[in-house]
């Protein structure tokens, strides 16, 4: 039996990045806002960084993959259909717990791929209209990096960038004698104390959740300024369905709460911030006799033109001692193929990340993986050539969005509240490979540059599904897209979608700082419209 709850004027179902972002946003308006989140808040005391066996955990219950972690607030993803694997966190914060915090924008050209090479679609809006909400997010994001990189706009710097250390330094010197683009990272990572959050100890295991703080994840950064402010934040709250009336207008949601029970909490409101694989499954999950095909998608593209930046990966060893895994996992990249070149033999491009060492069970496996380090006699020796000797970089190339590429629903799987899961089917386009294999080529040319030996490649990246966008875009068309230019459906005038789904075209870079950017855009969108929001 359904028990209701006593209606919000705002329901904002997530509570990772861009969850964190709106909320906050939307606080000075004093209206009563309720965000849901499936999972619950992160202990840095939990951790694998706290203890020696991080990078087991890694591959544990503090692993990328919903599907290899299977936690109750998880939900599985069929993703047999797709060469790269989904990564993902459920929980307050999202993705910002285990990422990397390499916090690019992206680039005026991003928002024009159809205008300037004539393929995918221009966003309906640009850089420029983005700008002060880049400006904004990194304040209260805290964002280390040094102004004056030539790839970009003019851009201030929040604080001094991270470290380059030994390995930048090498890989810097490769790139100065080829000629080519490289510049310190803008970094999500305290190089100071800021906000009353402490500085990085460069630890290096960003990926496994930063108990030091240093890293800026929104648990805590928009959250604790969100809840003072009087936002409501439940955990535990497994969202089943949105709700309509015979308006077309959402009334509220149904979700499981912590015990179980399944609730209807009416709102005015709505906002979907579940991210690219999330966002689908839960509007497809929404389908109802108004909206047969899920609701919001009389496009018919709701899961369509699924967007994973496939990556690129190139790792060679060297005779000189470098940093290993300490340190930030990346301190530098380069766009020197960031646009569009016909003469390479694709469109768009990719930018590098120059990245550390490996831990030492990561460096072992991968040794011996790749044949660098036997069995046996041996085996110890070997290992200590390669450990904290290695370097390397990541390509991340432009996915452009294809309608083959998509989420459904899988028909017999479920979460464990028994909600229908997600079904990808992925396939890395023919611009994307070519793409990839020059970005391996230019790879190798760097570190043989830089002096490298037993340079290894792997490409795509099988488990680097991090970046999940393009499934419910933003447009002007409501034939060709979602929502519109400020984030609100087409179809039902009081819901809205935050996350990365809204995505017109991938870039080349990490979209995080894009994706809250967006939240704050759209947070004052609502805002300034709010007395004609549903016109």
């Amino acid at each position: 039996m359904t028990e209701a709850n006593d209606p919000v004027d705002v329901l904002i179902i997530g509570g990772g990045a861009s969850g964190a972002a709106v909320a906050w946003s939307l606080a000075d308006t004093r209206m009563r806002i309720l965000c849901l989140e499936q999972g619950d808040w992160a202990k840095p005391t939990d951790f694998p960084s706290t203890g020696r066996d991080w990078e087991a955990r890694q591959f544990g219950d503090y692993s990328i993959s919903p599907n290899r972690r299977g936690l109750p607030e998880d939900y599985p993803i069929n993703e047999d259909d797709s060469p790269i694997k989904v990564a993902n966190f459920n929980g307050v914060g999202g993705g910002t717990i285990l990422y990397a915090a390499h916090f690019p924008r992206l680039h005026p050209s991003d928002f024009r791929v159809r205008s300037l090479d004539g393929v995918a679609e221009d966003w309906p809006i640009s850089y420029k209209t983005l700008e002060p909400y880049y400006a904004l997010n990194d304040q209260i994001t805290g964002v280390a990096a040094l102004e004056g990189d030539p790839s970009y706009p003019p851009k201030p710097a929040v604080m001094p960038p991270v470290p380059l250390g030994r390995t930048g330094v090498v890989l810097g010197g490769a790139m100065n004698a080829l000629g080519w683009h490289w510049w310190p990272s803008d970094a999500a990572i305290n190089t100071q104390t800021y906000e009353d959050r402490a500085a990085c100890i460069n630890l290096g295991h960003c990926l496994s959740g930063c108990a030091q703080g240093a890293k800026a994840t929104t648990d805590g950064t928009y959250w604790p300024k969100a809840i003072r402010a009087r936002v409501e934040l439940r955990t535990r709250c497994r969202v089943r369905r949105i709700e309509t009336d015979a308006d077309r207008m959402a009334t509220g949601a149904y979700y499981v709460d912590a015990d179980g029970v399944e609730r209807f909490q009416p709102a005015a409101i709505v906002i979907v911030a579940c991210n690219g694989i999330g966002t689908p499954r839960l509007l497809l999950n929404s389908a109802s006799e108004q909206f047969p095909d899920g609701l919001a998608n009389t496009s018919g593209i709701v899961g369509k033109n699924l967007m994973f930046h496939p990556y690129g990966q190139v790792r060679g060893y060297f005779d000189q001692k470098l940093d290993g895994y300490r340190g930030p996992r990346i301190g530098a990249w380069s766009m020197e193929f960031y646009e569009t070149d016909a003469a390479r033999g694709f469109l768009r491009g990719y930018c590098y990340q120059f990245t550390r060492g490996l831990g030492p069970v990561s460096a072992a496996v991968t040794g011996m993986a790749d044949g660098l380090i036997p069995w046996g006699e041996g085996h110890h020796a070997a290992f200590r050539r390669l450990f904290d000797y290695s370097a390397g970089m990541v390509s991340i190339c432009e996915d452009l969005p294809e309608e083959i590429n998509r989420v459904t629903l899988d028909p017999n799987l479920k979460d464990s509240d028994g909600i229908p899961a997600p079904k990808i089917t992925y396939r890395v386009g023919e611009n994307s490979q070519k793409m990839l294999d020059h970005s391996l080529a230019r790879g190798i040319e760097i570190l043989k540059t830089a002096g490298a030996r037993d340079i290894s490649v792997k490409s795509p990246m099988p488990s680097a599904g991090w970046h999940l966008l393009g499934t419910a875009r933003m447009g002007h068309d409501p034939k060709r897209s979602v929502v519109n230019d400020w984030g609100r459906s087409h179809d039902v005038r009081n819901l809205f979608i935050v996350d990365g789904s809204v995505f017109v075209t991938a870039g080349g870079v990490n979209p995080t700082s894009t994706i809250q950017a967006i939240a704050l855009y759209v947070a004052d969108q609502i805002k300034t419209r709010i007395h004609n929001l549903f016109d």
